[in-house]
């Protein structure tokens, strides 16, 4: 009974300490916020199934947004249909409006760029430990950050010039 009480509390520790950044990237690669939500969801029924022993809370964190990312990208293989995701939406995430903005450009991005994008730039992720996280090499998150930002330049041009 003692186990299942301190598992209770690890997983209710956790879901304060990354929920809102698992939802924020399941958000961002799904496109769909009912669907992030139901991501998170998985990935912290799999904690619980799971129950691994982590060495300290950078690898809690990232085993937790590996098997986020791997929920996510199952959903996208899986589920053929249209995804909507509304300024609204993007708003709830967001931080502020500038971020909001942002968000919602970052949407509009491949699905490859929107991920290591965010890992990077929102979370903080260096590029190794993205290489790691989604295991490919360095190279291919150097040139994924950098046609995700000349695609977001092009995008920004757009905007402005309407």
């Amino acid at each position: 009974m003692a186990e299942i009480i301190k598992l209770h509390g690890d997983v209710e520790a956790a879901i304060n300490k990354y929920g809102d950044s698992l939802l924020s990237l399941c958000s961002v690669m799904l496109k769909n916020r009912e669907d992030a939500k139901d991501a998170v969801q998985e990935t912290f029924l799999k904690y619980i199934q799971k129950a691994p022993e982590f060495e300290s809370e950078e690898h809690e964190r990232a085993w937790l947004i590996r098997v986020a990312a791997n929920q996510c990208k199952d959903m996208l293989r899986f589920a053929k249909r249209k995804s909507l995701f509304s300024l609204e939406d993007v708003s709830d995430i967001a931080a502020d409006e500038n971020d909001a903005q942002i968000l919602s450009l970052l949407m509009m991005l491949d699905e490859k760029y929107r991920v290591v994008m965010h890992l990077h730039y929102v979370e903080e992720y260096k590029i190794e430990e993205i290489s790691k996280l989604l295991g490919i090499s360095e190279a291919a998150i150097k040139k994924r950050l950098q046609r995700g930002r000349e695609a977001l330049r092009e995008l920004l041009g757009k905007k402005e010039s309407n």
